[in-house]
């Protein structure tokens, strides 16, 4: 079974995707680090589940 991730992570997630499409890759360390630069998120398991979220969109729903 995967995991279940809450709805404001996705959102997060998704709009960065939108906003700055050419800044994400599939790479999750580069990810995570536009994540902390485009966000004001400074608890750090909270951008890690948003980078490995943004990580998985671009893998598997950009493709």
């Amino acid at each position: 079974m995967g995991n279940i991730r809450p709805t404001y992570i996705k959102r997060v997630a998704i709009d960065l995707v939108k906003r700055f499409p050419d800044k994400f890759n599939e790479d999750f360390q580069h990810n995570k680090a536009m994540v902390t630069m485009y966000t004001d998120i400074i608890n750090i398991k909270m951008r890690n589940r948003v980078a490995g979220y943004v990580t998985r969109f671009r893998k598997h729903y950009e493709a």
